[in-house]
């Protein structure tokens, strides 16, 4: 890198374009590969929770494998809007500290590039990123959203399917919970059998030495067949009937459908840009105004901070030398969680009516614009010398500080 950036110095007017690209796409490859391996290890860290959760839901209700992959699939958009803003921030941190390292920033300010400059490639990658965001937050998290919600609900809400697991109580419907000590294969033929009733008030408990589960032939009633039991109904007025059969059989409506999902649109999440924008402007919403005003301008803050980080990352690496990157990125993380958070309290706010939801949101944004262009612009002067370098010297400091109250162990004598 630092023979193209001297050999860029030694070129011509006419030539300098040529070598600049070069530049660019140097140092644009050198951030991508930090920001897709941020981006791999966030994402994985983040559905591998998610993905346990998935399978406890599925072990609790039943279902295939595939259902897990579909659900974790769609989780993708949502966890990939959290990740990006902080891999990105990151991948620019370790670049530029690096070519601080090796000298590259140097020689590239050697050869006649100007701070700004040297910026304009990862300005263009969080242009990009931008507009990525928008398409992310504003059509593919609504619709991924849904989607999620939709399985969970197919999971969660799924028609019973007439067969009952060895000692689980199974929620066949219309209060009737059955559950089984010894279950045959097929789910179907039972022993030592127990079943709740809720009706109109009252309580049926019945408990049997066998049974058989069975279907109509129209597949519209379950049929449970007991054998040799006792059934205790229990009145609203706490009287109590006890009844001896050798054979009863239990009738009742039954489908293999689950109920159909409610359509989208049922949570501002849900609502593409394009409907928010519409919903906020009809005269009677299903969901409060405040909240689908929060939604629309949240979305658009969190695109357009993208192009902000290279303000802020830039003048934060060029401050970090080797020994000063745990610093760096502890002080990035507290930053961007701070503005984070501040945007959420500012959705907060506005979805309970405290603050106009503009002003709740674009606030904290302006904010964060003036200190990362106050930061870029004192970096100019003198880059190795900004606010930042300042504060890991004091940070520097406070930790020697703490370690020198640490007791220190004491050498064992020989």
């Amino acid at each position: 890198m630092t023979e193209v950036a001297n050999s860029a110095a030694g070129m011509d007017r006419t030539r300098i374009p040529f070598g600049t690209r070069l530049i660019d796409r140097y140092i644009l490859t050198e951030t991508a590969k930090p920001l897709a391996l941020s981006l791999v290890v966030v994402m994985l860290a983040l559905l591998l929770e998610r993905i346990l959760r998935l399978f406890d839901l599925l072990a609790n209700h039943g279902g295939p494998f595939q259902l897990v992959l579909r659900m974790a699939a769609n989780l993708v958009p949502h966890y990939l809007g959290l990740a990006l803003p902080a891999a990105f921030f990151i991948s620019m941190f370790v670049v530029v500290a690096r070519f601080g390292d090796e000298n590259e920033l140097d020689a590239l300010q050697s050869s006649g590039l100007s701070v700004p400059r040297i910026t304009r490639p990862f300005l263009w990658l969080g242009t990009g990123l931008m507009v990525f965001s928008v398409l992310l937050f504003g059509f593919i998290q609504p619709y991924s959203r849904y989607a999620y919600q939709a399985i969970h609900y197919a999971v969660v809400n799924a028609a019973w399917d007439a067969t009952v697991p060895q000692s689980a109580f199974v929620d066949a419907g219309q209060g009737v919970t059955i559950t089984a000590d010894m279950v045959d294969p097929t789910g179907r033929n039972l022993e030592r059998v127990f079943v709740q009733q809720l009706r109109d008030g009252e309580e049926w408990v019945t408990t049997a030495e066998s049974g058989r589960l069975g279907v109509s032939d129209d597949r519209k009633r379950i049929l449970l067949t007991l054998d040799n039991g006792v059934q205790v109904r229990t009145r609203p007025d706490a009287t109590v009937e006890v009844v001896r059969f050798g054979r009863l059989t239990l009738d009742r409506e039954f489908t293999l459908e689950a109920p159909p999902f409610r359509p989208r649109g049922g949570s501002e999440r849900e609502l593409t840009l394009v409907e928010l924008w519409q919903e906020m402007h009809q005269p009677i919403t299903l969901v409060p105004r405040g909240t689908l005003e929060a939604e629309f301008h949240a979305r658009l803050v969190r695109a357009v901070s993208l192009p902000l980080m290279p303000l802020l990352a830039l003048p934060m690496g060029m401050a970090a030398k080797r020994a000063r990157r745990g610093l760096g990125i502890a002080l990035a993380a507290a930053i961007l969680v701070l503005y984070h958070h501040s945007i959420q309290m500012g959705e907060s706010l506005a979805d309970i009516g405290r603050v106009p939801a503009a002003l709740g949101i674009w606030v904290p944004f302006v904010v964060f614009a003036l200190l990362c262009g106050w930061l870029f612009y004192r970096t100019q002067d003198r880059p190795g010398e900004n606010p930042f370098a300042h504060a890991f010297d004091r940070l520097d400091a406070v930790l020697h500080g703490v370690i020198r109250l640490l007791p220190r162990r004491r050498k064992e004598r020989p």
